[in-house]
């Protein structure tokens, strides 16, 4: 249960310091652009959620046996594809950035809060098991939640240093 528990540690760390972060900024703070980007830290949750749906997916499909049912994107953005990530990102970016910040906080919310209950509900033994799940390809569905993690975290570091760097010359 090691691996396991490291791995849920990391994960509702990286959800406790985004949370931190979140609560101690206003609705301003949430939503301007990150400038010289033109992406907020709203527009930044949108976009963590929108790759973690089909993180859901994965873990969903292991606890009921199953292939992943993805949310459906484009038929001409190909997620599997790294030559497709700057249109994803673009696309997600497009489909979110109109939304209020109560309903992308939230949507992140829930579906980080889901994806550590999926993490929880599957063994340890399955979680590390590169054979476990054929439509992982070969690869531990440890994979998927390391990968979350530093998804999260690359983003968090980018905004903190940010705000840093910010807060240095206000």
């Amino acid at each position: 249960m090691y691996m396991k528990q490291h791995i849920l540690g990391a994960l509702q760390e990286e959800f406790n310091h985004w949370e931190e972060l979140l609560a101690g900024l206003n609705e301003m703070q949430r939503t301007r652009p990150l400038v010289p980007s033109n992406m907020s830290i709203k527009d930044d949750l949108a976009h963590l959620w929108a790759w973690q749906q089909r993180s859901i997916a994965r873990v969903e499909a292991a606890i009921h046996d199953r292939e992943p049912e993805f949310p459906v994107w484009p038929d001409t953005l190909d997620p599997n594809s790294e030559d497709a990530t700057d249109q994803i990102n673009a696309w997600v970016y497009e489909s979110y950035r109109n939304e209020p910040w109560a309903a992308v906080y939230a949507q992140w919310r829930e579906g980080f809060l889901r994806f550590l209950a999926g993490a929880k509900a599957i063994s340890e033994k399955d979680l590390l098991d590169s054979g476990k799940y054929p439509w992982l390809g070969g690869y531990p569905l440890a994979l998927i939640f390391l990968a979350s993690y530093d998804h999260h975290h690359e983003h968090l570091e980018h905004v903190l240093n940010w705000l840093q760097t910010h807060a240095s010359h206000s």
